[in-house]
């Protein structure tokens, strides 16, 4: 979420809460890249796929693509790690951990962020501990990006450039290229002999490392072709290991691996000359930590970060997939009459569904799972009326000339943005704020009512497959961006469209990023597209891993912990973390807004019973507090049937828009049975 607004026995309940309809059986090693090549696989939803598609529906601006400093051709980089680089009026810190880096019209720096942790927040400062000013220099642009990582030009007066600055995640080197003869001035004085020179600054030491250039007092002298990479120098680590793989970063790429039980990760830094480099392990790529890994360590916002030599991280996390349902099978007769009953009032009760493209989204998901329950339990009218209404509703959004004919439920293109856009917009969406929450909605209804009712495929699938490539496009087409929200590297999204803030961009709902990812696979399962299934298999396991790592159940006995008093993180932002909402700072909504809409996807959520309860005793009641039920429920029969209890006296003005009774108890029935 990136603005203010209200949004009202583990391993036995995961297999419990999965689906009768859930996803394909595991399935082969298979990958995707962002470029096409020998052995990266097929790219999901290429520009073949979509260009006829994005003919169909209208050309829809809602807002003024701002002014942007970004090179001709490329595609404007919304929700990334780097995109307050480019968007607004001065370009924001950006934080390609281990450091904080910073541009202006003159100059480039970087710092290592230091560390505060407090009850509520962990903040990581944006100071430059080294800043390079170049002679000439009137403009700063983005030139080149990748999934990892940013390539700025500091240009002249007449907008040729004079040098490339180069930075990537998970990298501890900022790289420097002169395009023509270039004299740079540092703000900190180098000392060494040969190509090897080091500062001290008030945080550390840090080294640099020259190809070509000339070091002369606090000048440096480049002609074209030459370089000059920076570096910390990290705890553990020594200057002479550093400046050995301060080897010029070029650019990163990046490629994935969905197996059987696992999906893996992989991305390479690429190199001037194939030189060698190091790159960052945080702890949710622990699994690629090794005996090698001995070239020192930084502390991070997120934790401490180990550097290991080499060109190639890779690592692996647990598979997730994605469920259509509840299992109902599990229930007795008289849980099965108790919700046939709740399902057909809940019917029969469902409001006029919203205009706008995230309640209008939640109204739709809602709604599909009021189907399926009604169906599971013999309320076969309740099952009719409620695939009927969506139906109708879904196939009103989906209409490709809809937004030419009204102003509301409706989806169309912004040849600026390179996007899809809904007509009545919320908290952002316009600039592309927080679309993977909106469409992951439409996309998990549209999924469960194919299940249901395959006719209606044909209709919905070219809008639906053109919100998916909004959020989950394999490879930048000129039409849509690569992932647009996702981050290889963080492992999750990042929710804000143009990430206009000093501290980086944000995430708040990682948990509705999840479902985004569910509604994906499970779209493209419904449209048989494998290699988009795939791709979001990947996303969602990805995703759903680090939600629990830095979200709902971090390692509390990391130093970076030490002081921070609560179990769960509200916004993790590039440079720092807060127990916060955008929207309310009530402990509940903290929580529930990390477990809505608590789908019959969640069950990565029930990993820890000890943390679960912690976590709910803290947070379980107030605003979103009905997802905070049925989220206790995953630690054990005995929670499940409290929460049962607590459930069946909520208030009605206590179910969010997204829930329902039927579902709240549904889902708290079948964890009480798995317990």
């Amino acid at each position: 979420m990136t603005a203010a607004r209200l949004r009202s026995g583990a391993v036995a309940v995961v297999a419990a809460l999965l689906a009768s309809g859930c996803s394909t059986g595991p399935d082969g090693a298979s990958s995707g890249a962002s470029d096409q090549g020998p052995g990266r696989g097929r790219p999901a939803l290429p520009a073949s796929t979509l260009a006829p598609l994005v003919d169909r529906v209208p050309e829809l601006s809602l807002a003024p693509l701002p002014a942007m400093r970004l090179a001709d051709g490329l595609t404007p980089p919304t929700n990334r790690w780097f995109s307050g680089l480019v968007f607004g009026d001065q370009p924001q810190p950006v934080f390609p951990l281990p450091l904080a880096f910073s541009v202006d019209d003159r100059s480039f720096g970087a710092g290592l962020p230091q560390i505060v942790t407090s009850a509520t927040n962990i903040v990581g400062s944006h100071q430059r501990d080294v800043a390079f000013t170049v002679a000439g220099a009137a403009s700063t642009t983005v030139s080149a990006y990748d999934v990892g990582s940013v390539t700025l030009e500091l240009r002249d007066d007449q907008d040729r450039p004079l040098g490339r600055t180069t930075v990537a995640e998970g990298s501890p080197f900022v790289t420097h290229v002169a395009t023509a003869d270039e004299e740079l001035s540092t703000s900190v004085t180098f000392t060494g002999s040969g190509d090897v020179a080091v500062a001290e600054t008030p945080t550390g030491r840090w080294g640099i490392r020259m190809r070509g250039a000339t070091l002369a007092g606090d000048s440096l002298s480049l002609s074209e072709g030459d370089s000059v990479v920076l570096f910390p120098i990290p705890h553990g680590g020594t200057l002479d290991d550093m400046a050995r793989v301060a080897t010029p970063i070029t650019g990163t790429t990046s490629s994935y691996a969905v197996g059987a039980d696992d999906v893996t990760s992989t991305i390479t830094y690429e190199t001037a000359d194939g030189g060698p480099t190091a790159f960052g392990v945080l702890p949710h790529q622990a699994s690629a930590l090794s005996d090698a890994c001995t070239v020192g360590t930084f502390p991070t916002v997120y934790g401490r970060m180990t550097l290991c030599p080499g060109a190639t991280l890779a690592w692996s996390v647990p598979r997730q997939d994605a469920s259509r349902a509840l299992d109902l099978a599990v229930l007795s007769p008289g849980q099965r009459a108790t919700l046939a009953r709740q399902v057909t009032k809940d019917v029969t009760d469902l409001p006029d569904p919203p205009a706008d493209t995230y309640f209008g989204g939640k109204w739709a998901y809602r709604t599909a799972q009021l189907m399926e329950i009604a169906r599971q339990v013999g309320a076969h009218r309740a099952a009719g009326q409620a695939r009927r209404q969506l139906t109708e509703v879904l196939e009103r959004w989906t209409e490709p000339q809809g937004c030419a004919q009204r102003a509301e439920f409706c989806f169309g293109y912004d040849p600026a943005w390179k996007g899809v856009v809904g007509q009545t917009v919320a908290f952002g969406s316009e600039v592309f704020n927080d679309h993977h929450f909106h469409y992951g909605y439409f996309l998990y209804a549209a999924a469960v009512l194919a299940a249901e009712q395959p006719s209606v495929v044909d209709d919905l699938k070219p809008v639906m497959t053109l919100l998916a490539a909004d959020v989950a496009g394999g490879t930048d087409t000129g039409i849509t961006p690569q992932w647009r929200p996702f981050d290889v590297n963080a492992a999750h999204s990042w929710a804000a469209g143009t990430g206009e803030f000093a501290d980086g961009n944000n995430q708040e709902s990682s948990s509705e990023a999840v479902t985004a990812w569910a509604g994906v696979q499970l779209w493209a399962e419904a449209v048989g597209d494998d290699d988009l299934a795939r791709q979001a298999t990947w996303m969602m396991s990805s995703e759903a891993d680090s939600a629990t790592t830095y979200w709902t159940d971090f390692d509390t006995s990391d130093p970076v912990y030490d002081g921070f008093t609560h179990g769960v993180m509200g916004i993790n932002w590039g440079g720092k973390r807060d127990y916060a909402t955008w929207f309310s700072a009530e402990p509940s909504a903290i929580l529930g807004i990390q477990l809505i809409p608590m789908s019959p996807s969640s069950g990565y959520l029930a990993g820890d019973p000890a943390r679960i309860r912690s976590n709910t005793a803290e947070g379980g009641r107030g605003v979103l507090g009905d997802y905070a039920l049925m989220y206790a429920g995953l630690a054990g029969r005995a929670d499940a049937r409290a929460a049962l209890r607590q459930a069946r006296r909520l208030p009605d003005a206590s179910i969010d828009q997204g829930d329902s009774r039927s579902y709240l108890l549904a889902h708290l029935m079948v964890s009480l049975a798995a317990g």
